[in-house]
């Protein structure tokens, strides 16, 4: 499966971004999705997870009850949706894919990052 995130952008704090994450190749639908992030200097780190039915998903604590992650398989598209952004969310975005695993740190798909910016 190939992937593509895009949705990025400069946003002032407590404002929202939407990324999304299109994918092609393989059935989408059989796929677990994740994002990531990486901040200049810092490893990159967990975000979210949605598991192929979008029966589960999984938070990092530092986003809980500010994003949510979806996904419309119709669509062969994932969305991480991003409110009350702080300055500490400024990172470039990673979306992924698994075929087996629901919350890997090492999934096997990766599309390229989309670089969220939040100023204070």
């Amino acid at each position: 499966v190939q992937l593509q995130a895009s949705g990025g952008g400069l946003v002032q704090a407590g404002g929202s971004l939407r990324l999304s994450c299109a994918a092609s190749g393989r059935a989408f639908s059989n796929y677990d999705i994740q994002w990531f992030r990486q901040a200049p200097g810092k490893e990159r780190e967990f975000v979210a997870a949605i598991s192929r039915s979008s029966s589960n998903t999984d938070y990092a604590d530092s986003v809980k009850g500010r994003f949510t992650i979806s996904r419309g398989n119709t669509k062969n598209t994932a969305y991480l949706q991003m409110n009350s952004l702080k300055p500490e969310d400024t990172a470039v975005y990673y979306c992924a894919a698994d075929l087996y695993r629901f919350k890997p740190m090492d999934p096997a798909y990766w599309g390229q990052g989309t670089q969220v910016t939040v100023s204070s």
